[in-house]
Parts: C-alpha cells; sequence; structure tokens
C-alpha cells in the first residue's frame, strides 16, 4: 500500500521523463501485471495463474479475489491456505520490485 501511494504521488512527475526513460518506464508498467502470476497456477486448476483474482472453482465465471487463499480456507484446508498465503506473499514482494523500480524513475 505505500508502495502504491508513493507511486500515486510521484507519477506528476512523468511529464518530465526524457523519451528513453518514459519507453523504460512504459515497459516496466507494462510487464507489472504479469508480476501478479504464479508459473504453478492455483490449486485444482493450474491454468489460472493469477494470483489477485480468478474464476472461482465452485462459481463458474463469478470472480474470487485472492483466490488461493480464499479457497484454502472457505475448504477448510488449512495447509493449502498456508501455502498459498506464502504464494501470495512472493507473488505481492515481486509486483512491489516493479513499482519500487518505477518510483525511481520517477525520482
Amino acid at each position: 500500500k505505500k508502495s502504491t501511494q508513493q507511486l500515486k504521488l510521484i507519477a506528476v512527475n512523468a511529464a518530465k521523463l526524457n523519451q528513453a526513460k518514459i519507453s523504460e518506464l512504459n515497459q516496466l508498467l507494462y510487464t507489472a501485471e504479469q508480476k501478479l502470476l504464479d508459473e504453478n497456477g492455483l490449486p485444482r486448476r493450474p491454468w489460472y495463474r493469477h494470483q489477485i483474482y480468478a474464476p472461482g472453482f465452485y462459481t463458474g465465471y463469478g470472480v474470487k479475489t485472492i483466490p488461493g487463499v480464499r479457497e484454502g480456507i472457505e475448504e477448510k484446508d488449512w495447509r493449502e491456505a498456508q501455502v498459498r498465503i506464502a504464494i501470495l506473499a512472493q507473488t505481492l514482494s515481486n509486483f512491489n520490485q516493479v513499482i519500487q523500480k518505477a518510483i525511481l524513475l520517477l525520482q
């Protein structure tokens, strides 16, 4: 949350960047959401790799936020929930690294 708030505050600096830095920032932001994916996917459906939202396992197309953790809890599968919490934490850390790089470009 801190990183995204900081990025929001300094985003106005993008107008002051030279073309090379703008291209670098655009590429960085273009690939940022890929950091929210886990190559192994979600339990019982490895083809869904996004760790922040995905169709629920039992809801069809109804979206679930934080699906790996949430479904582990809903199923009372505490081991799965713990594993998914660790994966989510790493995913968010990876995303934060991208945000931090964007902040450095904008400072």
